[in-house]
């Protein structure tokens, strides 16, 4: 949706962004991303939307940020799209469910449970949140050559943080600690918010989408006590991102 030759939330138009997108949630990664551009310029931030514009591998790049969650994720791909671009990757973090994930280790989405609200808008329930299957490729082999463990797999998002973290406080608690269950069982490697979101609305544009997430922690495996520090540091995350625009 254009405004005076901008973009409505993003505020940016023709010529700012690139073709290649790196999404990552919070806006200060952003400034972290820019540090393996060349020539990185700042194009303008809005509410969650801060916009680094850099050359990498030959091409021009934009890291946005999206915010937390499906709805504002959603509304920068739409507006990136209208702008041309059509390679997505978003670049987050994330909390393990299968145990064997630990912090720090690299999770790349192949697929996204639609537990959430956005993707919804987008198309039923039946269709699948499915990442581009290039773009999966591509940040596997970038983590592969740069040596951070990494799993591939499916990956849930919900709409709500304390949903996961406090779900017995909830009054729908036997519902989520019913889903969570099932999302053990299945094999689902950690929980996160935007790529099912991301996943359909790319399906709906016809644009590429692919995810890499930084794991943070996980809360299975302190449950069985083991002790472990929580990782806040997304570099390796960042790096697989950037290294993996040279595959694509």
């Amino acid at each position: 949706m254009l405004v005076n030759g901008l973009q409505y939330h993003l505020r940016c138009g023709k010529g700012d962004v690139g073709d290649y997108c790196l999404l990552p949630g919070d806006p200060a990664r952003c400034d972290a991303i820019a540090r393996y551009l060349e020539e990185p310029r700042l194009i303008g931030q809005n509410r969650e939307y801060r916009i680094v514009t850099g050359r990498a591998h030959g091409k021009t790049v934009s890291a946005v940020s999206t915010g937390i969650g499906g709805p504002s994720a959603a509304i920068a791909m739409e507006e990136l799209a209208e702008l041309g671009a059509h390679t997505f990757l978003r670049v987050g973090t994330c909390g393990g469910i299968t145990r064997s994930v630990r912090p720090g280790d690299a999770v790349i989405a192949s697929a996204a449970v639609r537990f959430e609200g956005t993707s919804r808008e987008y198309a039923p329930i039946e269709f699948p949140a499915a990442a581009d299957f290039g773009v999966t490729l591509a940040l596997k082999t970038a983590a592969e050559a740069l040596g951070i463990p990494c799993r591939v797999g499916v990956v849930q998002c919900k709409d709500s943080f304390y949903g996961q973290h406090r779900p017995e406080a909830m009054p729908v608690a036997g519902r989520l600690l019913e889903y969570w269950e099932a999302w053990k069982r299945l094999g689902v490697l950690a929980s996160e918010m935007e790529s099912a979101a991301l996943f359909v609305a790319a399906a709906h544009l016809g644009v590429r989408c692919g995810t890499v997430l930084h794991t943070v922690w996980n809360q299975e495996r302190a449950a069985l006590g083991i002790r472990e520090e929580n990782a806040p540091d997304t570099d390796g995350a960042v790096r697989i991102a950037v290294e993996a625009l040279a595959y694509l």
